[in-house]
């Protein structure tokens, strides 16, 4: 036997559908603004990430340059500014130091992005031998 509904008990179905439909499309369009900042976020760490690698080369290149891992401290220092001044091309909170052990120079950059909280600070470390 078939039932039949009334136009009456109908009449809101089409408005419940409606507003069901607006809030699964609410809902993706939140994910994808969400995908969207983590995206951005991503895109700055690896930003950051490239800075280091070439900030740390720019000092690795003036050791190969005097031919020696042992640089007077004005280069070093002027190197360190640089890492820290977000201005000139440095690192949010950023700190660069070399330690050296006979002809092997460890160059260290720490730096925190603004969006991280103060235990994920970033860490880029190379080595240079020079014989």
């Amino acid at each position: 036997m078939k039932k039949h509904y009334s136009r009456k008990t109908s009449l809101g179905m089409a408005l419940i559908e409606v507003l069901v439909s607006v809030v699964l499309f609410s809902i993706g369009i939140l994910g994808l603004l969400a995908v969207h900042a983590r995206s951005a976020q991503y895109s700055g760490d690896s930003e950051d990430r490239t800075r280091a690698a070439l900030l740390a080369s720019e000092l690795a290149s003036s050791m190969w340059a005097q031919n020696s891992v042992s640089l007077d401290t004005t280069t070093i220092s002027s190197w360190q500014t640089a890492v820290s001044s977000t201005s000139s091309g440095g690192l949010p909170n950023g700190a660069g130091s070399v330690s050296v052990n006979g002809s092997i120079a460890t160059i260290t950059i720490t730096w925190q992005a603004p969006w991280k909280s103060s235990s994920e600070a970033n860490r880029y470390v190379t080595q240079i031998d020079i014989p």
